[in-house]
């Protein structure tokens, strides 16, 4: 019920669900003077303003820009599903997180209810994040595999990950309404890390397009038509190297249809890539990024 502090399962601390910004939960970027954006014009109007990685991700950690989301996420953290009913949920959007200067960013779909929206870490608490961070860690790109909670340890090495959409959507599908308001966030963080990026991987289809609207809107020539959407398909566009992955969610890893061989190779290649990328810092970045 709301009002109700349970512990923390790594710290003890006690905390509601949902979170209050800066109440002392592991990672959280917010204070409680933290700005929060309540509309889609808001979004765009701050995500263009911020001016650090730091700045973007407190805002980001208490939008509340579309109802039915916050809603959702929201009453998710309340009645919490049964195995996880003793903890509190983080129950807000989901930042990026990792390096602040990558040369890889991950970019995948939205929060899982029972997974970031739980830990406030995307990609830790589920499934598709225990398939993704021990890939990482096999490669070299993670100092470990465990990742059940945002003060488990996990560390990324020059790689960030991000998602299209920030908060879980109800049956992992936000509308095309709620994707255009959360966009700005998405090109916020390209624009603050583009100098450094030299691979984007994009797990899944939707990624893949967000990631391509992502670049047009950072600057980067992407052509007509757009490169497709496959696993292992590579789009070279201005210096920076889009890379296609199957999503790593159940579906798709019980199936077989994406193997840990197959999810190693992509990322095999992206630090290969990146290692091997010359300097960008050079390379156009858009209306935004050229304000100062």
């Amino acid at each position: 019920m709301p009002g109700v502090e349970l512990p923390h399962p790594r710290t003890g601390k006690l905390f509601e669900s949902p979170v209050p910004a800066g109440a002392g939960w592991p990672g959280d970027p917010a204070t409680p003077r933290t700005a929060v954006a309540t509309t889609a014009a808001q979004v765009a109007a701050m995500a263009d303003a911020a001016r650090s990685l730091d700045e973007l991700d407190a805002e980001v950690s208490v939008c509340r820009a579309c109802p039915r989301l916050v809603e959702w996420r929201e009453e998710v953290a309340v009645v919490k599903r049964k195995s996880y009913i003793g903890e509190p949920y983080w129950g807000r959007p989901a930042t990026g997180w990792g390096s602040a200067q990558p040369k890889v960013l991950i970019v995948g779909l939205a929060p899982a209810a029972h997974g970031a929206n739980r830990t406030g870490r995307v990609f830790t608490g589920d499934r598709s994040g225990d398939f993704l961070y021990a890939s990482l860690h096999r490669v070299g790109l993670a100092n470990q595999a465990l990742c059940v909670d945002a003060a488990d340890g996990l560390a990324l090495n020059e790689t960030r990950v991000a998602a299209a959409v920030r908060c879980a959507p109800p049956g992992n599908a936000p509308t095309p309404a709620e994707r255009a308001t959360c966009a700005p966030w998405l090109d916020a963080e390209w624009r603050l890390t583009a100098p450094h990026v030299r691979v984007v991987v994009a797990l899944g289809g939707f990624a893949w397009r967000a990631a391509l609207q992502m670049l047009r809107t950072g600057g980067v020539t992407v052509p007509s038509p757009a490169p497709k959407f496959g696993h292992g398909a590579t789009a070279e566009l201005d210096g920076v190297a889009l890379i296609g992955c199957y999503h790593p969610s159940q579906q798709n890893t019980f199936t077989g249809k994406l193997t840990p061989e197959m999810f190693d190779d992509v990322f095999r290649r992206a630090k290969a890539r990146a290692s091997a990328g010359s300097s960008r810092t050079g390379r156009p970045r858009g209306r935004s990024a050229r304000r100062r």
